[in-house]
């Protein structure tokens, strides 16, 4: 526990400089397919986490770089699919993350958000950890780089 709270403190700093260097399109599908990805990990997304979710993205520092409304909307729209099937809208959104597999920079700040967002309630929990590690694994990324 200790290594990734000492991680998270160190990365928070970096991610913000991270996603406003790499701002496109593309980042943005992918940071908010991560992060629907994460909300998701119990395998249901219910009203509750979605509002947890907007509410987090427009709060977020590393994120208000991109329009909010374009967040909100493309946040839906992925946990729409997951809410319709769970596994054939977490392949989607994994295929979007995996764009970046050949930029371990950019998908360090993918990674680095979405364990944010799985550590916003305070508890990084189990689950949330797992899909993490898939993404970082989409990624190429080797999941204990990141306390995982």
């Amino acid at each position: 526990m200790s290594s990734f709270s000492n991680w998270l403190s160190r990365a928070k700093g970096n991610v913000m400089d991270g996603v406003k260097r790499y701002k496109s399109k593309d980042l943005l599908e992918a940071i908010v397919a991560g992060c629907a990805v994460v909300s998701v990990a119990d395998g249901t997304i219910d009203a509750s986490e979605k509002q947890k979710m907007a509410g987090y993205l427009g709060r977020s520092p590393e994120l208000n770089v991109f329009n909010m409304s374009e967040v909100i909307e493309r946040f839906n729209y992925y946990a729409g699919n997951m809410d319709f099937d769970v596994m054939v809208g977490k392949q989607e959104a994994l295929r979007v993350i995996g764009k970046f597999k050949t930029k371990p920079e950019v998908a360090r700040v993918i990674i680095s958000v979405c364990c944010a967002v799985g550590a916003a309630d305070g508890d990084f929990d189990e689950q949330e950890k797992s899909v993490v590690r898939d993404i970082c694994n989409v990624l190429g990324l080797n999941p204990s780089e990141f306390g995982l």
